[in-house]
């Protein structure tokens, strides 16, 4: 398997059009007696596997293009390619598909493509008609020439007959021989004839034919043909453009002829497709594939003989990082860089990935810290789109190189603090160089492309590097200089343009944070107040400013978090947004319906302390908008929350009520006074020798019965002072009193008493201060009031 001639690549053309690749190995031919006839296989250069089995089928269409490529239909709608690594392995794969086909290896196609159409299954041309003819290579043939081709594109049997003309008598050479004719006899006509002819030539889209007009004797003669054309009233100069204007620069020498010659075509057919050629129309747009094909594998080839070239890709980094490189240069090589890169978008995922390994080894990273940061706008500009190409395939590769610097690299010098610091610093009026910065930022700061192994979370780690390093100056410097300087006398000062268009995109990506990073961006948040800052904002007079200040609070509190909540409601911060709402005077605008919808959301979300913030601060100012439901519906909201509360609060007195001992209970929901309790039998079966004035003695029941007392006392005195009647007893919480002196003598200091013997003084006090209920129970006795001889002992 180590020949390199039956080196191939297997191509696969999917639904959009594009080459997908699938993988590199060795091809060889075979009976395969699965399949009862000669086969192409393909197995696998890393593990032997089966990359493709194909029958050469009698009837199907092989075509041989750019001398080391074969393309065949296999099916209705699935194409194969095999791009070998040299033409001889080519050659002898093509040799074996004519074998078997019976056809002639010089042919460039094996078969005649026939579409399968109702149209050409009554076509009067077959398989066994004559060639066309074409007209002699004559000025006086020119329109002859040109109606013929154009008759042809309507068929696909004429356009391949056609195309074989063409091809075996030489005719583009003719043609053009035919052009430098017309030119220097000034012939418009004719060269308008030429025109047409050039252009239907390009869509037989033929490989074989752009092989002969892209070789570089021919090239610039048929750009001239395409020059004049007949709708236009001057000469379009394309040729000036390529040969003065289209300067190529080696930012290093390249050695390899193959190499450059392949730079130098497809740059001009590039030009060709996207600016000579006229704008294809819905029928002809698909009659350019050939075209895209051929620019396709050239840009393929390109990548793969520079990425295989090892010295060259050193030389190039090495100057690259280079103090000593004048600015010019360093211009060139970063030029080169951002081409280079650029044709890497045609690479397959497997070998585009090896190709940014292989620049991120040979520190194309720590090249863009410096090019970066240049004066040079052109530099910048490219190295930014380098940048933009290497985040956006793969964002690993800038956060590995990031986490790398964060123990050895001087804050200011790590990658990521200075796209933060060309962000803010963009001189563009339009601030495009920070737009596509603030694009970068958001991929390398999205969890939801950052990977999980096994020993470590790449999302942990690099979100803890960035809210470490480069958030405090994402925070202070960007919104320190042009974000708290604007609101240091309470509205913004700066309302420039350029200002405030940054302005947004920072809090477009301070929003992007907050709704990814909520743990780690909080506490700048709330530590540096910044929702205030931001909605100082909301006084600008440019209402896209405004917005941005709105959507970054809206990101707060669609989070519904407690923390946000409170803080908004601390700091007053609705304040500000019912402000630029009042000043919007119900103008049927985008602020008018954000602001609404906010308030919307914090109604449909029931997120009751900002709705109880709101109708209790900003009630008044909002009870007058009647053209939306949305704040009256808030009010009732907040009236229905009220009322719960209420009914909450009533429910726990009356649970108190009951939960308290049975002395604090009224007769109605208590036990005959007369049977007692065992507590009560304790304490009259205690001495009682006791003198009026002297001080009780407490014992262990009696000390578990005061606390008891004591706790249910101070749970329910507030409660029962606003329930009793004005001129009921209350419960005296004063701490000068001794808590387990309870007296029930009217004449004390003391308002809550005890019961003794004085049953009717007991009855009395607590029907007036728990429950009052008029005339009390029948089948409570009445007592004479008289004075008490003897101290109960609590026991």
């Amino acid at each position: 398997m180590t020949d390199t001639r039956r080196r191939v690549k297997l191509y696969a053309l999917n639904a959009d059009r594009q080459w997908d690749d699938r993988g590199t190995g060795h091809v060889s031919s075979a009976y395969v007696d699965r399949l009862k006839g000669i086969s192409l296989l393909v197995r696998a250069e890393s593990d032997g596997s089966l990359l493709l089995e194909s029958k050469i089928q009698p009837d199907t269409a092989y075509q041989k293009q750019q001398d080391t490529l074969i393309v065949w239909s296999e099916g209705d709608n699935f194409d194969l390619a095999l791009s070998f690594q040299e033409k001889a392995g080519c050659d002898e794969i093509w040799e074996k598909i004519c074998q078997v086909q019976g056809k002639d290896p010089s042919v460039e196609i094996t078969q005649d493509i026939v579409e399968e159409s109702e149209d050409e299954r009554f076509d009067d041309m077959s398989d066994s008609a004559p060639p066309i003819e074409l007209p002699s290579c004559e000025l006086s043939r020119l329109e002859d020439i040109s109606e013929l081709i154009s008759n042809c594109l309507s068929s696909p049997m004429r356009k391949e007959k056609l195309a074989a003309a063409i091809e075996s008598e030489g005719y583009i050479r003719k043609l053009l021989n035919l052009f430098h004719m017309c030119e220097d006899l000034e012939n418009y006509e004719g060269l308008h004839h030429l025109y047409d002819i050039f252009k239907n030539i390009f869509l037989l889209n033929k490989n074989a034919l752009f092989e002969v007009m892209f070789s570089d004797d021919v090239i610039f003669d048929v750009v001239g043909c395409l020059e004049y054309d007949p709708s236009c009233i001057t000469r379009k100069k394309h040729r000036e453009y390529l040969k003065q204007q289209a300067k190529f620069r080696e930012a290093i020498p390249i050695r390899n002829t193959e190499l450059l010659s392949k730079i130098h075509q497809t740059f001009r057919v590039q030009y060709i497709q996207d600016v000579v050629l006229p704008t294809p129309s819905v029928f002809e747009d698909n009659m350019l594939g050939t075209l895209n094909s051929f620019i396709f594998f050239n840009k393929v080839e390109i990548v793969s003989l520079v990425q295989e070239d090892e010295k060259f890709l050193t030389e190039l980094f090495a100057m690259l990082t280079d103090v000593n490189t004048l600015d010019s240069k360093r211009r060139d090589l970063v030029l080169f860089l951002k081409e280079f890169c650029n044709y890497s978008q045609n690479l397959q995922p497997q070998a585009k990935e090896t190709f940014y390994k292989t620049l991120t080894n040979l520190g194309i990273l720590a090249a863009l810290e410096i090019t970066l940061a240049m004066d040079d706008q052109k530099t910048k500009t490219a190295s930014i789109d380098i940048l933009t190409y290497i985040v956006e395939y793969s964002p690993s590769f800038v956060r590995e190189y990031t986490l790398q610097q964060s123990n050895n690299t001087h804050e200011d010098q790590i990658l990521l603090n200075i796209v933060i610091e060309q962000m803010i610093c963009d001189t563009d009026p339009e601030l495009g160089g920070a737009v596509q910065l603030m694009g970068v930022l958001r991929i390398l700061l999205d969890p939801e492309n950052m990977l999980a192994q096994v020993n470590k979370s790449e999302k942990t780690d690099f979100l803890n590097f960035f809210y470490k390093h480069s958030v405090q100056i994402l925070i202070d410097f960007l919104c320190s200089a042009p974000l708290l300087e604007n609101t240091a006398h309470g509205e913004p000062q700066k309302e420039d343009y350029q200002t405030v268009q940054l302005l947004g995109l920072i809090l477009e990506l301070l929003s992007f944070c907050v709704e990814h990073h909520t743990y780690h961006i909080k506490n700048c948040i709330l530590n540096k107040d910044l929702l205030r800052r931001i909605l100082v904002l909301m006084k600008s007079t440019h209402k896209f400013l405004v917005l941005c200040a709105l959507r970054f609070m809206r990101k707060l509190i669609a989070l519904k978090d407690e923390f946000y909540n409170r803080y908004i409601i601390k700091g007053n911060l609705f304040a500000p947004v019912v402000d630029a709402f009042v000043r919007n005077n119900g103008r049927y605008n985008l602020l008018d319906s954000a602001i609404i919808e906010m308030f919307e959301f914090i109604k449909l979300e029931d997120i009751k302390t900002l709705c109880s913030h709101v109708v209790e601060n900003y009630g008044k100012s909002l009870d007058d908008i009647g053209y939306v439901q949305t704040f009256k519906t808030l009010k009732s909201r907040y009236d229905q929350h009220q009322d719960k509360l209420k009914d909450r609060d009533r429910n726990t007195l009356e649970s108190i009520c009951f939960s308290v001992p049975s002395i604090l209970r009224n007769s109605r929901y208590r036990r005959d006074q007369r049977q007692l309790d065992e507590e009560e039998e304790m304490w009259f079966n205690e001495e009682d020798d006791f003198d009026d004035n002297e001080t009780m003695v407490t014992s262990n029941t009696s000390d578990i019965l005061s606390k008891k007392l004591d706790t249910d006392l101070d749970s329910i005195g507030k409660i029962i002072e606003k329930n009793t009647d004005t001129n009921g007893p209350k419960i005296n919480n004063n701490s000068s009193q001794k808590a387990t002196v309870l007296n029930n003598n009217a004449n004390s200091g003391t308002a809550l008493a005890l019961p003794t013997t004085n049953t009717e003084n007991k009855s009395a006090l607590f029907k007036r201060s728990l429950v009052d209920y008029e005339g009390g129970d029948s089948d409570e006795e009445e007592e004479e009031s008289g004075e008490v001889t003897k101290r109960a002992r609590l026991s």
